[in-house]
């Protein structure tokens, strides 16, 4: 079987896209992952699917630069808006963040209800709904946006009284409707589980679409004959459009471990560069 040590590609706007870092490092501790936060130009949530297009490309080019072997697309709203540009573009496996977790959903849900929570544009796109009901028709959905869980997440406020008053005014619509499985879908919202657990109680199953993008990349890195091999040493390395004066603390906190070199590229002539 053929191998291959080269890194895995990841980008995001942010820093959330580090969670889903944090699923493919504890899912394939033997492979390496190149990093890039788009962090000059987020929010993504708020901007026209053009402009999100453009910006994944430009993220996804200067990764295949970096001589990656694969590209997870760990931002929602780029998986939402712009995965099947980057595919057309560009001759590699691109995994984002919908599919899979789409497919867990589906999979799990008994009574057929399932919830989706994420950014405006994500909900706005319908990605995952679309994604679900390519599964099974039968399934209703029923989508939330939850824009402040992603300040509360990044300020550390995983249990704040102030975050569960927030989950409770987001999350009532879902409970209403009952659904029996929620989809985190935005790389933010893992941090807040337990508060999204509690206000939806124990009945309800939690889908972190993160989690189900590292699988994906597991399956598809096998089927490609991309594994790194037996004995590989991986190194990380992560880049940022910009570095926020609390990044090393906020990233650590979503990558569960210290963060520690960070560099900065910048953009000049359409592409990104050191």
């Amino acid at each position: 079987m053929s191998t291959d040590r080269r890194p895995i590609g990841c980008f995001d706007s942010g820093v959330g896209g580090l969670t889903v870092v944090r699923r493919l490092l504890e899912l394939l501790p033997r492979e390496s992952v190149q990093y890039f936060g788009d962090t000059a130009r987020l929010p993504y949530g708020s901007k026209t699917r053009p402009t999100i297009i453009q910006f994944s490309i430009e993220n996804t080019r200067w990764l295949v630069e970096q001589d990656v072997k694969a590209v997870v697309v760990a931002c929602n709203t780029s998986t939402a808006l712009a995965l099947d540009a980057i595919r057309r573009k560009f001759d590699l496996p691109i995994i984002g963040v919908i599919e899979p977790g789409a497919r867990a959903a589906a999979r799990i849900t008994r009574s057929g209800r399932v919830g989706v929570i994420a950014t405006r544009a994500t909900v706005g796109s319908r990605a995952y709904s679309h994604a679900i009901k390519k599964v099974s028709k039968k399934i209703e959905v029923f989508e939330r946006s939850c824009p402040l869980f992603v300040p509360l997440a990044e300020e550390g406020w995983l249990e704040h009284p102030a975050a569960l008053e927030v989950a409770r005014e987001y999350l009532s619509p879902l409970k209403r409707h009952q659904v029996d499985t929620l989809v985190m879908g935005c790389t933010h919202y893992p941090l807040l589980r337990g508060v999204i657990q509690q206000v939806m109680g124990p009945g309800v199953k939690l889908i972190d679409s993160g989690e189900e993008a590292a699988g994906e990349a597991h399956r598809v890195l096998e089927m490609e004959g991309l594994l790194a091999p037996r004995g590989a040493v991986a190194r990380h390395e992560f880049a940022l459009s910009d570095v926020p004066g609390r990044f090393t603390e906020v990233g650590s906190r979503f990558l569960g471990q210290t963060l520690r070199k960070v560099r900065r590229v910048t953009h000049e002539d359409g592409a990104w560069r050191i």
